[in-house]
């Protein structure tokens, strides 16, 4: 089975990362990093990086597809050729999913039309505008695309394919391998737990940050 974590310039590394740790141990598996161009692709912090093995239509129809957020995807919603891709990619996949916001490169795909989807939650607006229905959830599932929320949900989608591949027995065995026991000092995970303030601020640096990109 080949799965394809496409990379792009500003992507986010745990939206990356966690699916892949989760994903790697699979049977048969062969995870294949790709991005616009082979070599380093930097975070969207530019300090840390991950080798893409490849471009994008190395694998025009792999059987799994994690597309990761970040920054960086904005610019792919108008870049037709990574739309061409993965266009492509998810009319043949098994599964197309997508971590944070890279829900928004497979909306402006026109892959979410008329389903119901899940994103970073500063983002759900932008989904609906694009044709999704949004919606909080953590790990979204409309037939064989699966949308994840913010950064760390990555993890629960990917336990989520594991047992749609392989089953719950595996999907738990895996989730205790990599000991996945969240038990964050704070209840402030999601704009409606976190106190009116945290959200203004987490909201006003997110909203600098991606002023900062266009400039």
């Amino acid at each position: 089975m080949q799965i394809v974590i496409p990379l792009f310039d500003r992507f986010t590394m745990l939206d990356a990362i966690g699916p892949y740790q989760v994903l790697n141990t699979l049977p048969d598996t062969e995870v294949r990093w790709l991005g616009a161009e082979a070599g380093p692709v930097q975070d969207e912090s530019h300090t840390a990086a991950l080798v893409a093995d490849g471009v994008w239509e190395d694998v025009p129809h792999p059987e799994i597809v994690v597309v990761p957020g970040g920054y960086g995807s904005r610019a792919l919603m108008t870049d037709e050729r990574a739309l061409g891709w993965l266009r492509e990619a998810h009319e043949h996949s098994r599964y197309t999913t997508s971590v944070c916001t890279g829900s928004l490169w497979l909306a402006a795909a026109g892959i979410l039309d008329g389903l119901e989807a899940t994103s970073h939650w500063i983002e759900l607006e932008t989904l609906a505008q694009y044709g999704a229905t949004p919606t909080s959830q953590r790990v979204a599932e409309q037939g064989k695309v699966i949308t994840a929320a913010g950064v760390s949900s990555g993890i629960d989608m990917a336990l989520r394919l594991v047992e749609l591949l392989h089953g719950p027995e595996a999907a738990q065995a895996t989730q205790l391998a990599i000991e996945y026991d969240p038990q964050p000092p704070f209840d402030a995970g999601s704009p409606d737990k976190a106190p009116a303030e945290i959200v203004e601020v987490v909201r006003a640096v997110m909203a600098s940050q991606q002023e900062a990109l266009r400039t």
